[in-house]
């Protein structure tokens, strides 16, 4: 035991300090005080953070179609379209009568149409212009802004119409590359056609009035 005033031991049982003279509260040598132990835990595992940069996306090569294997995709559609007009033609005709017109037509004067052609004659012409711009027209824009996204010609040598970002037409953009070919076929020697194999894109005219590009699939 030591005294608390003066620090000197005193005998064990003692409550009075030879040293100081005082009685004072005493305090055991091998007290020890433990301090509890409080359960904190292990710390939160964090997740490293990997910093991620953005994605690069691979280049593409865009392959434009140049100016002859679109005049073979042309020649490709134009006899897919004779196959199926000749048989309609040949019907109507047939169902108008024109047969038994042209029998009854003379031969021995120089006009045989002084008096005018049978009416039945000209209904005939204005079905068979009707049938070419209508058939085309539905032709080639309804293919366009299909899956197929061009012609059956162009579909055989791996070509598709899409617009400048590259997606699919719609069918008013389809029409109105099909009719801008009017505006083309008004330019002398074939230029307009001709475009197709000279400008950046290779577009010919129709091709930039209706912002579409013909490409090849890669």
């Amino acid at each position: 035991m030591y005294c608390s005033k003066c620090g000197s031991v005193i005998a064990d049982g003692s409550t009075f300090c030879s040293q100081c003279r005082q009685s004072s509260g005493l305090v055991p040598t091998s007290a020890t005080a433990t301090a509890p132990v409080v359960a904190t835990g292990l710390p939160p595992i964090v997740p490293p953070v990997v910093a991620v940069g953005p994605t690069i996306a691979p280049a593409m090569t865009v392959a434009y179609a140049g100016f002859w294997l679109r005049v073979l995709a042309y020649l490709i559609d134009a006899i897919i379209l004779g196959i199926f007009a000749v048989p309609i033609v040949i019907g109507a005709a047939m169902a108008m009568g024109l047969g038994g017109i042209f029998a009854r037509i003379p031969r021995d004067t120089d006009n045989p149409f002084a008096n005018g052609p049978p009416p039945i004659f000209l209904l005939f012409i204005w079905f068979c212009v009707l049938l070419g711009v209508g058939g085309t027209w539905l032709y080639n824009a309804l293919l366009e802004c299909s899956e197929w996204q061009g012609s059956a010609g162009k579909k055989a040598l791996g070509l598709i119409v899409t617009d400048m970002a590259g997606e699919r037409v719609t069918f008013a953009r389809a029409s109105g590359r099909h009719f801008g070919k009017i505006v083309t076929s008004f330019i002398p020697l074939g230029i307009g056609y001709a475009m197709a194999g000279l400008t950046e894109k290779r577009q010919a005219l129709h091709d930039m009035l209706a912002s579409c590009l013909v490409l090849r699939k890669n």
